[in-house]
């Protein structure tokens, strides 16, 4: 779930494979008495400059970190053409549960909440057409296991609630889709309820506690929140949406952030966010078992932590890093860090993409892992989008320019025969409208509005067949009701009195 004139230029230099050792051996040679020596990190570049090439990504701000050293790589321009920095403002999307969760460790350690409390013993305006919601705890909302599903809350509602006190509330008339406790499922409306228990508890807008507790002592003076994933906020450029490599700046899609994705930052201040979860900065602001119970995998919850989650380091290899990523329309990025090496990777992009592929063949290259081959599979799927909407566009509009020849030859024909004809027309038209449905497992216009955000060319592709569709049958029914009109009528048979 992309300044915007066309695809950035990547100015990648390509160096020829040397095929004769002995010329190999005495360049190194000469540069080891010369003592040159090659880029300390050049292949983090490569990557960085390799998946800007694969996901055609306008921006990107990555670092490394590596003990006391930490390596930034910066590339491409924001949503008002300049330079990417390490002061660059980024959403980060979902890696914003992850302060969410801090800010409730922060009331637990202040003993003013525990996590295995219920939540309706902080929100008792909190209430679901459901009695087990009663048993829902903090624990269980942070870690994804509240029962709380997508199949019996839709959280992409137009226009979305403006604050976290609207999310629970809307929650009046919904229904849990399992016991809490007893399974996963990630629903971004867990962390509006954490927000809302953060904003009761400390009599503070979820915004000012992060900002007074977190940011500022962490020293992110260029970290803040927004309620709304659309608000606009001082120093934020739009971000990107990207289609076949064309990238075109673009406002983010409309809904509820509030503890759930709301966060903008930069490189440089989600560098100090990343060593403060490692435990080597910002001692002292959070207890080291509460840190710790942040990056532990909860019962029932899968690979969930709290706002974190457990990941391998390449593809059926066992979990050991701990990360989290991000994803809007026009946002992307990812955090991971291993706890036994201390080495850690971000990613900031503003686009899509998958920039956790990015962020893990970071912290590969360090630890000596294998990296993970990159691909982008949507350059398939838009190639295949684009064709199937030139080539049903171009169909369409054939059969509505040729409709009155078509009913000319057949205003004679009867009904039955007739309707079979327009059958294919009908359920060209109905298609466009409900073609997202498999994808979201429901029909809702609603999701008409998701698709367009998230999938450009379906969303043409639909339109166009709804659109068009709709037009080359209306234009047959017409054609064919003129030229009924229009038939001579049939010569009567002359009779003996005539």
């Amino acid at each position: 779930m992309p300044a915007g004139d066309a695809r950035p230029r990547f100015d990648i230099v390509r160096f020829p494979r040397l095929c004769f050792p002995r010329v190999t051996f005495l360049l190194v040679l000469v540069a080891a008495l010369l003592g040159w020596t090659a880029p300390a990190h050049a292949t983090g570049e490569r990557l960085v400059d390799d998946y800007r090439s694969v996901y055609g990504t306008p921006g990107v701000a990555a670092a490394v970190i590596d003990g006391s050293s930490v390596e930034t790589i910066v590339r491409g321009r924001d949503g008002d053409g300049n330079a990417v920095t390490a002061r660059t403002r980024f959403r980060i999307a979902s890696m914003s549960k992850s302060m969410t969760a801090t800010a409730i460790m922060l009331l637990v350690d202040r003993d003013r909440v525990s996590l295995d409390d219920p939540v309706v013993k902080f929100l008792p305006d909190f209430r679901m057409a459901d009695p087990r919601f009663t048993g829902i705890t903090v624990r269980q909302i942070l870690s994804h296991t509240s029962g709380l599903s997508i199949s019996t809350n839709n959280e992409y509602v137009f226009p979305p609630p403006r604050t976290a006190r609207e999310v629970v509330a809307g929650l009046a008339d919904k229904t849990l889709a399992a016991d809490p406790g007893t399974r996963s499922e990630y629903h971004n409306t867990n962390y509006s309820i954490a927000a809302r228990i953060v904003e009761v508890v400390s009599g503070k807008s979820f915004d000012a506690f992060l900002h007074t507790e977190l940011f500022t002592p962490l020293g992110m003076t260029g970290t803040g929140s927004t309620p709304g994933c659309s608000d606009r906020a001082e120093g934020l450029p739009s971000g990107y949406e990207v289609v076949l490599g064309v990238a075109v700046a673009a406002p983010e899609m409309p809904g509820m952030c509030v503890g759930n994705g709301g966060v903008i930052s930069t490189l440089d201040d989600m560098v100090r966010w990343l060593r403060f979860n490692q435990g080597t900065f910002g001692a002292g602001l959070l207890s080291a078992g509460s840190l710790a119970e942040l990056h532990t995998v909860q019962p029932k919850a899968g690979d969930h932590a709290l706002g974190w989650q457990s990941r391998p380091v390449t593809e059926g290899a066992p979990p050991s890093v701990i990360g989290h990523g991000g994803t809007l329309a026009t946002w992307t990025g990812d955090m991971v860090f291993s706890p036994k090496t201390g080495v850690a990777a971000l990613v900031l992009t503003n686009s899509g993409g998958d920039p956790s592929l990015l962020s893990t063949n970071l912290l590969a290259e360090r630890i000596g892992a294998p990296a993970t081959p990159m691909s982008n599979p949507l350059t398939v799927v838009n190639a295949v989008l684009l064709g199937l909407t030139v080539g049903m566009g171009a169909l369409l509009v054939t059969v509505a320019v040729r409709a009155r020849r078509w009913a000319l030859r057949r205003r004679a024909a009867r009904r039955p025969r007739l309707v079979l004809r327009l059958v294919p027309l009908a359920l060209v038209t109905v298609l466009g409208v409900v073609l997202p449905t498999p994808i979201w497992g429901e029909f809702n216009f609603q999701y008409w509005i998701v698709t367009a955000w998230l999938m450009p060319l379906l969303a043409l592709f639909c339109l166009s067949c709804c659109v068009l569709g709709a037009v080359a049958l209306g234009r047959r029914l017409w054609c064919f009701r003129r030229a009924g009109q229009a038939a001579p009528a049939p010569v009567q048979p002359a009779t003996a009195e005539s």
